[in-house]
């Protein structure tokens, strides 16, 4: 801000110097200054996910448990337990289910009570920290869509109105953009517990009510089938 006053007061970098006309040290000037509002920036959100670290490894004095009591350490989920991957999500993903759970539009006994006890920095700082870990890596190699789940991930079966899960979440479930999570590798307990979630009119529907109204025409063996092979590839968002 410095910069920016000496430039509209005509003192400092103005007039010629060194036989550099006024023109381009006001340009410099400005630069300067974009250069300094993005250091602020930048340290505001190292500063975010210094807390958001804290809260996760520690939890918060309100009451808020470590999240890595059932997330893991590196956020990398509890598949026995059901906990999701968290590492390697997007920050407004995470953010926006954070604010789902704590109004009660995404119902869930563990996290409702957690999200609730969040303020909106926090749950900001942990999103921000989530989503800076590495999620895993890609897989190597992608099973044949002979399974009754990788048809159903990679094909979809239009004569009941379901389409191809990848059609939303990316090539082999690794997620697109901040609205579809990667699947990849997610827990295949966890992944079910939300198909049924919808199903039950537990969770906000998604963009354009896809998720719920999908999630609707499955039977029983097509969600044990989908979620295991996802559940079974190594990917996710890997940085």
């Amino acid at each position: 801000m410095i910069c920016i006053r000496r430039c509209r007061s005509g003192s400092g970098l103005s007039g010629r110097a060194g036989g550099v006309s006024g023109e381009r040290p006001a340009a410099a000037c400005g630069i300067l200054a974009v250069a300094a509002i993005v250091s602020v920036l930048a340290t505001g959100s190292a500063r975010a996910e210094d807390t958001g670290a804290a809260i996760a490894a520690n939890g918060a004095p309100a009451g808020v448990p470590a999240c890595a009591s059932c997330h893991g350490a590196q956020g990398e989920g509890n598949a026995a337990a059901g906990f999701p991957r968290l590492a390697g999500l997007s920050a407004p993903y995470i953010q926006a289910q954070l604010t789902a759970f704590a109004s009660g539009r995404r119902d869930n006994p563990v996290m409702m009570p957690v999200a609730k006890m969040l303020n909106a920095d926090q749950a900001g700082a942990v999103a921000a920290y989530y989503a800076h870990l590495p999620g895993p890596a890609l897989p190597k190699a992608i099973p044949a869509a002979t399974s009754p789940g990788a048809i159903l991930a990679l094909d979809g079966r239009w004569s009941d109105g379901i389409p191809a899960c990848v059609a939303c979440h990316g090539p082999d479930g690794i997620g697109v953009g901040t609205a579809f999570p990667p699947l990849a590798g997610q827990p295949a307990g966890y992944l079910k517990a939300q198909l049924e979630a919808w199903q039950q009119d537990k969770r906000p529907p998604g963009p354009l009510g896809l998720m719920g109204a999908v999630a609707k025409r499955l039977t029983p063996a097509d969600v044990a089938d989908v979620t295991h092979w996802f559940a079974t590839l190594t990917g996710g968002a890997g940085k």
